[in-house]
């Protein structure tokens, strides 16, 4: 199966669908099943900032408890968008080459992923969160998971 490996807060954000996509400096053509890994870093300034932290705390977790080094969830890749800018709103909109789909980005969305102009939103889809944290070595990059390990 293929896995992402994303740091924390984000990567326990996505597992709980409060963010819906992983922004990436690269695109993907991969559409299909994915493993969401939590990596072993935890951003402790951004677990403070809102609306992670109260975002965190709804679900019960804070810096001191986000698991790590371990798969959190499994969600359907869905699309791969370009980031630009809706110069009305100044708010970030998502572009698909293919069709010309574009959809806007909403503000607390905004505040889960770095949505700069010509990086690209990964979309999640059909997410469960894992009851228990299957523990794992992550990697950069789009990887393959064994679910053996």
């Amino acid at each position: 199966m293929k896995a992402i490996t994303i740091w924390q807060p984000w990567a326990t954000l996505a597992a709980l669908e409060e963010k819906g996509n992983e922004t990436r400096g690269w695109a993907t053509k991969y559409r299909g099943p994915i493993a969401i890994h939590a990596a072993k870093y935890i951003d402790g300034e951004a677990c403070e900032r809102e609306p992670i932290k109260s975002t965190l705390a709804k679900h019960g977790y804070t810096a001191d408890n986000l698991p790590t080094g371990a798969i959190v969830g499994f969600a359907n890749l869905e699309e791969c968008w370009s980031i630009g800018e809706d110069y009305q709103s100044g708010m970030p909109i998502l572009y698909n080459g293919e069709g010309g789909r574009t959809k806007l980005v909403n503000s607390t969305e905004a505040e889960f992923g770095w949505y700069a102009p010509d990086r690209f939103a990964w979309e999640f889809a059909d997410v469960k969160q894992l009851p228990e944290p299957i523990p794992a070595k992550g990697q950069q990059g789009l990887w393959n998971w064994e679910v053996s390990q």
